[in-house]
């Protein structure tokens, strides 16, 4: 089932994108950190309702995005990505996993298909000149909206909680993984295959 959400959010709530009924901004925590966090999501990624990166942005007040690739907009502003003790979060990056990589100042996320996040470290020199800071593979049994094509694939969301837990300490990423899940859940009911709160699936006729 698509996942992309109507223009005019028609149902929806114009924050988390979700049907108003199952409208997950209450859920949504604040999470302070030291980390600065700058997502770079694909352009195709703005109305999907299973965007997680949308939520990270919600809890996270030092967390903004930034469009990529929108048709008819200017070229990327690699000036972005030059301030000071700036990395990349990639799977690819080029770098010591996450268990060496020294603390950061300031974190670039891709957010998007596997596909789309390889092209932009491709097409934007400045990425692959930054320090990367990569994250051991999640765990086979891990609840996902979408099933990644790259075994260390995991959510904007997931890997933004585990640099997290990496840079600032478990206690930090454990409200995100939380958030995560309630996501699932809110989409899955949006589809249909999952009861809805004070839902009683035996009821019948």
């Amino acid at each position: 089932m698509r996942s992309r959400t109507p223009e005019d959010l028609a149902g929806r709530c114009s924050r988390c994108f979700l049907p108003t009924s199952l409208c997950l901004c209450a859920e949504v925590p604040s999470v302070s950190t030291r980390t600065e966090l700058l997502v770079i999501r694909h352009h195709k990624e703005t109305l999907k309702s299973t965007n997680t990166a949308r939520m990270a942005a919600l809890a996270l007040p030092r967390c903004s995005i930034l469009s990529y690739g929108s048709p008819g907009q200017p070229p990327f502003d690699a000036s972005v990505l030059e301030a000071p003790d700036t990395w990349l979060l990639f799977p690819d990056a080029q770098q010591s996993p996450a268990s060496d990589a020294p603390p950061c100042a300031r974190l670039i996320v891709l957010d998007g298909s596997w596909g789309q996040a390889r092209r932009m470290v491709q097409r934007v020199p400045a990425l692959r000149r930054l320090p990367g800071l990569k994250l051991p593979p999640p765990a086979p049994d891990t609840r996902r909206l979408r099933r990644p094509p790259h075994p260390d694939g995991m959510s904007t969301l997931e890997a933004i909680a585990g640099a997290l837990a990496h840079l600032e300490g478990e206690h930090v990423a454990r409200p995100l993984y939380a958030l995560h899940e309630v996501m699932i859940d809110r989409v899955m009911m949006s589809r249909g295959r999952l009861a809805m709160p004070g839902c009683d699936e035996d009821d019948g006729d």
